[in-house]
């Protein structure tokens, strides 16, 4: 592996371009949440994949796949960031949060459960949290099969983080906005009922809510247990996808404290809800959800609210 660039800020978010043996390119973020210093939180996002073949409406990085990543690639990624930190592989942070969620659907990648396999003897990292982002794709059975294996043989008692990206609760919208075959929410649900086990962390509903599109809380009562299931709402961060299909972000994320109707009534039905908005420098960093720094440098457009980081030739 190759870095052949990375933009950002050390104390905020660096994003890495990388070139692998093979000539395809990849990237990876390290993030901090300020003003917690390392010892306290460390987050790595890794890719699976080169591409994605999901395609969701608002991600950078869909709409070209050209193949999976090995558990040596992954592995390649984080050793890179550990290493250049932590020579020895001691990682001191309280919280060492590994998330599989930069390019590619990690479900339909069984190296991640290889990757997952390995991570705990590989560093001496008491704060390790892997945490999975997935649309629950059709045809990955086998993957959250052994994935539930991994988590109760090495990740228990809170130590791994399963997150489920459903954006919509309607079934058609959910259908524009991840057009691909994906899980039911009877079978996300009845999933969620096997893998929580008491001292787990809940299982997160990711929604990166738009403008216009239905969340509505008695959809959610009918099939998620709030004892087992935790709503995240998160920003439609700036990306050239969400421009072109007209997604705006119904969380504004230069008002952290602003309050939303809709927040209101998930809590009234019982449920812990996160409102996930991270360090605005970040989107112009592209190291948010959704970016890809390599579909800014060949667009011929620009967009004003993010990748500002970065030059283009």
């Amino acid at each position: 592996m190759k870095i052949i660039n990375s933009v950002g800020e050390e104390d905020i978010a660096v994003v890495y371009l990388a070139e692998m043996e093979d000539g395809k390119f990849i990237e990876f973020v390290e993030s901090f949440e300020t003003p917690l210093p390392i010892e306290k939180k460390w987050v790595l996002i890794v890719s699976t994949m080169f591409g994605c073949p999901v395609g969701c409406l608002m991600c950078d990085a869909g709409g070209h796949f050209k193949g999976k990543l090995t558990s040596d690639e992954i592995m390649a990624q984080i050793d890179f960031l550990v290493r250049k930190r932590f020579p020895d592989g001691y990682i001191p942070s309280e919280k060492f949060k590994i998330q599989f969620s930069r390019m590619g659907e990690p479900a339909l990648n069984l190296e991640v459960i290889n990757t997952l396999r390995i991570l705990p003897s590989h560093y001496n990292a008491k704060g390790l949290i892997p945490s999975i982002s997935t649309v629950a794709p059709v045809g990955s059975d086998k993957f959250f099969e052994d994935l539930l294996l991994i988590k109760k043989e090495k990740y228990s008692n809170g130590k791994f983080q399963l997150q489920f990206s459903i954006h919509t609760t309607d079934i058609a919208t959910r259908d524009v906005i991840v057009p691909v075959k994906k899980w039911d929410f009877s079978k996300i649900a009845e999933y969620g009922e096997e893998f929580y086990e008491y001292g787990d962390r809940k299982i997160t509903l990711n929604f990166a809510l738009a403008k216009d599109v239905p969340l509505d809380p008695r959809v959610l009562s009918k099939y998620f247990s709030p004892e087992k299931f935790l709503i995240k709402i998160t920003p439609v961060n700036p990306t050239y996808r969400a421009v072109k299909n007209h997604l705006f972000s119904y969380i504004n994320p230069s008002k952290s404290d602003a309050s939303y109707q809709i927040l209101d009534e998930i809590i009234s039905a019982g449920y812990e809800v996160i409102t996930s908005i991270g360090n605005i420098e970040e989107n112009y960093i592209g190291s948010n959800c959704g970016q890809y720094v390599n579909m800014h440098l060949i667009s011929k457009e620009r967009i004003e609210e993010g990748y500002k980081y970065i030059k283009k030739d």
